[in-house]
């Protein structure tokens, strides 16, 4: 068994679709009344039927008035570091401490290049992403005094001025899968954020990805549980009976994100499939139960 003892956050996981923007900012302000935690959107800046997800945030963040929003995740190699960081920690304010940071080294290259991002290996992916995760923190921490000096590979700040500050502790989660992207999440970051349906292996490979997110953790004296665990789950449905991992009726639902707290270690879930009717009944007849038996078994 692994369980990080991370206090539990539900969500949703929207596709931000140009063909009807109204839908989706609905969504968000369905998931912000149902009394939901997050709502979390893709980004993919080189899909031209995609709203641009900064946008849509901070057009939903005006809408809401208390759920948490967040990129699902943000594509650094089209957003700077340092700018994104600033972006952040702005609409943060505006917010009253409701933007969360999701993000990512990068995925689908020929549309990035096509952008004018630069194409980049695995290896090289994950170096920036480092060089990124410093620069956003330097950016966010007005307490040093001084500008940010950073001479990185991909990245050079030199003298860039420190702030705004966030309203609240941003925490920082990874979308990785592969071995050297899971040390990266372990070493520098506060969550790990992958899709169970593009985690190769589904649940069984989980047990496996955790171990190598904890070793990484552990070596530079962090420590496991400062790494929390957060999964989008795509394919789900209410259904009469059962018939697979979120797809049937509310009873099993509760039984499946339990065992994911307690048996896999996550703590935070983000359904997708677009459907308010769903994010409805997630948070009105599921999340309470899952937190109340949890709380039983911890």
């Amino acid at each position: 068994m692994t369980d990080y003892g991370h206090d539990l956050l539900f969500g949703t996981f929207v596709t931000p679709s140009a063909q009807s923007p109204q839908k989706v900012v609905d969504l968000a302000v369905t998931a912000d009344r149902a009394g939901l935690d997050l709502v979390t959107f893709q980004d993919h800046p080189y899909q031209p039927a995609f709203l641009d997800t900064w946008t849509l945030m901070s057009y939903a963040a005006a809408r809401t008035s208390r759920v948490h929003l967040a990129g699902n995740v943000h594509s650094l190699p089209l957003r700077p570091p340092a700018m994104l960081a600033r972006s952040v920690a702005s609409l943060d304010r505006l917010s009253g401490g409701r933007i969360e940071l999701g993000i990512g080294a990068g995925a689908f290259w020929d549309g990035i290049a096509a952008m004018g991002g630069r194409r980049l290996t695995a290896a090289q992916g994950v170096t920036a992403l480092r060089e990124a995760i410093g620069i956003i923190r330097e950016v966010w921490d007005v307490s040093t005094r001084g500008g940010i000096h950073l001479d990185g590979e991909f990245y050079q700040v030199d003298g860039a001025k420190r702030g705004p500050e966030p309203a609240h502790d941003i925490p920082i989660w990874v979308g990785s899968y592969k071995p050297k992207m899971l040390e990266l999440t372990g070493a520098y970051a506060d969550g790990w954020l992958p899709t169970l349906e593009y985690i190769e292996g589904g649940l069984d490979a989980v047990p496996g990805l955790n171990s190598r997110i904890d070793e990484a953790a552990v070596a530079p004296g962090r420590s496991p549980g400062d790494v929390r665990r957060l999964l989008n789950l795509m394919n789900v449905s209410f259904q009469p009976t059962s018939r697979a991992l979120l797809n049937g009726p509310v009873d099993q639902w509760v039984e499946d994100l339990a065992g994911l707290v307690l048996e896999y270690g996550f703590s935070a879930f983000l359904i997708g499939g677009d459907d308010p009717v769903v994010a409805e009944r997630f948070a009105a007849e599921v999340a309470p139960q899952v937190r109340e038996l949890v709380a039983r078994e911890r």
